[in-house]
């Protein structure tokens, strides 16, 4: 096995950081990065993505950029969102272990040799970062348990930090898959989804906010719930649309048509008895049965079409982008 020198030697660390408005913690985080990575000669590269920052963070990087040649740069032409951002440090990425970082100083990047370790020596595809202890008030802490909570039971990954910034991948994981909308928080059910199960996580140390202001907001909370939704069925039903749409089509459409056959039956029974009826239109039970079969067949075709269609598209993360380093 080879010791914890010589795997710093041999392999490239690629550390992402998207940032929004962040240009007061830039500095101290890149010399906090540079400092672990020297002190354990580990071969890296830092990428920051800027998602259309209105301060002067651009111009932060390339002043990093120009001082340490480890230093990279992207530059969204305006702000597409930390999933944009994501997506597009991991395609730049080239390092054999990943690592994702806030930029607002409250991820420890003292945390970078143990995430490495578990990647490369103990085999992981993905750990998550779990801040334990956080510095969060409690409008914050409150619904971010109840989110964790919600994402485990639906996903069936035991992590306890769904949205921690903090993470490290396999070069493999980050190269086969795709993060988009606001799909950040799903990153490890995006993973077990493209096959990557072997997850684990690591308590991480949180630091309160030194700079700038938080982003989080109810809007976040309540689009996190959406978003999970949609990726549970994504990830259960995107490959086979017409197993869930055909399936619940069918359903509602038998139902209707056992309501239909049962009332036609039913007049048909009255008629050769010679005993009067109400006419069908006249009966409740009718438009109901009716407006089953059309929804049934509607969901039906809906199933159909799902099937002939991409589930993605070629141009969803064609982000335009103004500057690299």
């Amino acid at each position: 096995m080879k010791t914890k020198h010589n795997l710093s030697q041999d392999i490239l660390i690629s550390v992402v950081i998207p940032q929004l408005n962040e240009e007061e913690s830039l500095p101290e985080l890149h010399s906090w990065i540079k400092k672990v990575m020297n002190a354990h000669s580990y071969t890296y590269e830092v990428i920051f993505i800027d998602d259309g920052s209105t301060d002067d963070s651009w111009k932060v990087i390339e002043q990093l950029q120009a001082s340490d040649p480890n230093v990279r740069g992207i530059k969204f032409r305006r702000n597409y969102g930390k999933s944009a951002a994501l997506n597009i440090g991991f395609e730049e990425a080239r390092g054999e272990v990943v690592i994702t970082m806030d930029a607002d100083l409250q991820d420890s990047p003292d945390e970078i040799p143990d995430l490495v370790k578990m990647i490369k020596e103990d085999g992981y595809d993905l750990v998550s970062g779990w801040k334990k202890k956080r510095y969060d008030p409690i409008s914050k802490t409150i619904p971010t348990k109840l989110f964790n909570w919600a994402t485990r039971k639906m996903t069936g990954i035991h992590l306890h930090d769904f949205n921690c910034g903090l993470k490290a991948y396999n070069h493999e994981v980050v190269k086969n898959i795709e993060v988009y909308g606001e799909m950040h928080r799903y990153i490890p059910a995006i993973a077990k989804w493209a096959g990557f199960t072997n997850i684990s996580e690591k308590v991480v140390q949180h630091q309160e906010r030194k700079y700038g202001t938080t982003k989080f907001g109810l809007e976040r909370f309540i689009n996190g719930f959406l978003d999970l939704l949609s990726i549970n069925f994504v990830g259960k039903f995107g490959k086979k649309p017409m197993h869930f749409f055909g399936t619940v089509g069918t359903l509602v459409f038998m139902l209707g048509l056992a309501m239909f056959l049962y009332i036609g039956g039913e007049k048909l029974y009255y008629l050769n008895k010679g005993v009067s009826a109400r006419l069908i239109t006249e009966i409740p039970h009718f438009y109901v049965a009716l407006t089953a079969m059309i929804i049934g067949t509607m969901l039906f075709l809906a199933g159909f079409l799902a099937e002939m269609v991409a589930r993605t598209s070629p141009n969803r993360n064609n982000y335009k982008i103004e500057s690299r380093i």
